[in-house]
């Protein structure tokens, strides 16, 4: 919320995996009658750096790497795969050194 002249605008942000669902591309269903979907679909990394520089100003991470591991977080829950592999082995490439996340 923010004030400018008297007049208050709000501005929402989305949450991380609705920017990951967004990210995977699936088909609109109605929430009412479609109950417990599994998001298997697979996104590329660069997608997942992207939707980590959204949601940096609102992570407690000190680096944009800390960001992209709470997103990857949140695509294990999610069910969905990066690059074909889990978010789990990703993570683990990621700690090991063997994928570079950039600094911006």
């Amino acid at each position: 919320l923010t004030i400018v002249n008297r007049q208050p605008t709000a501005e929402a942000v989305p949450w991380a995996s609705a920017l990951l669902v967004k990210s995977l591309r699936e088909p609109v269903r109605d929430r009412k009658k479609v109950k417990n979907i599994k998001h298997d679909g697979d996104i590329t990394l660069d997608e997942v750096i992207d939707v980590a520089r959204k949601m940096r100003e609102r992570s407690m991470a000190r680096k944009l790497e800390g960001t992209v591991k709470e997103i990857l977080g949140t695509a294990r829950s999610l069910g969905c795969t990066i690059n074909g592999e889990t978010p789990a082995d990703t993570l683990e490439m990621i700690n090991d050194g063997d994928i570079v996340i950039p600094e911006n």
